[in-house]
């Protein structure tokens, strides 16, 4: 498998040496200490990189200057204490990802492997949240499945947009997990979606498309 640049932008050093444990055969880490370094990469034709919330000044997440900075990139947002708002409003701001600064390499290198990908990691806390607000938003989708899916594919469905797990899901409806999860596969090929967060915009008609690969760490 052919390695892949990463620029690690952070200015503590204790921080870096976390995250120079990333596998170097498959990574080829390099280091940034501050924004403008993401300006730099992406002129040097790279895309892939990891940023710190601890760097100093860093702007506020409604700030648009992170608009034309993420632009073109992508960027996981990590953070030395994450949480569920912070999260939301830098995946806002254009980053495809979020996670815990000092989290272990595998797990980090599992969030570029998505992010690399085209997809979106987020911790399952987050997804829920966001699952929420959607419903929340929801608009009148009465044809959203077009009419292609049977009755109880559209049960399912429903249940996993509002941010039901696979085990609520199958308790509710008296059926296995494992039925649970053959369903939603048959759902997502039908309806051309990857993942839930696709699923819960195409059931509550928001139309605007999210590239997510469903990878999200426990």
């Amino acid at each position: 498998m052919k390695s892949v640049p990463v620029l690690l932008v952070t200015h503590d050093d204790l921080l870096w040496q976390h995250w120079r444990a990333l596998d170097p055969t498959r990574w080829l880490a390099a280091r940034g200490r501050g924004l403008a370094d993401l300006q730099r990469w992406r002129e040097q034709g790279r895309m892939l990189a990891v940023v710190d919330t601890g760097l100093p000044r860093l702007p506020s997440w409604q700030d648009p200057s992170w608009l034309p900075l993420l632009s073109g990139l992508q960027v996981v947002v990590a953070s030395p204490s994450p949480n569920d708002e912070q999260g939301a409003q830098a995946l806002g701001a254009g980053a495809l990802g979020y996670c815990h600064g000092y989290a272990p390499a595998q797990a980090l290198a599992q969030a570029l492997e998505v992010v690399a990908s085209g997809g979106i990691w987020m911790g399952r806390s987050l997804v829920t949240r966001l699952l929420r607000l959607v419903t929340e938003r929801a608009q009148d989708a009465s044809t959203w499945d077009n009419g292609i899916l049977t009755e109880r594919e559209t049960t399912v469905a429903r249940y996993a947009a509002s941010g039901q797990s696979n085990a609520q899901i199958a308790e509710a409806l008296g059926i296995t997990e494992r039925t649970v999860k053959a369903h939603l596969s048959a759902v997502f090929e039908k309806l051309g979606v990857t993942d839930r967060l696709q699923l819960a915009l195409r059931v509550h008609g928001i139309s605007a498309p999210v590239d997510a690969r469903g990878k999200v760490p426990s």
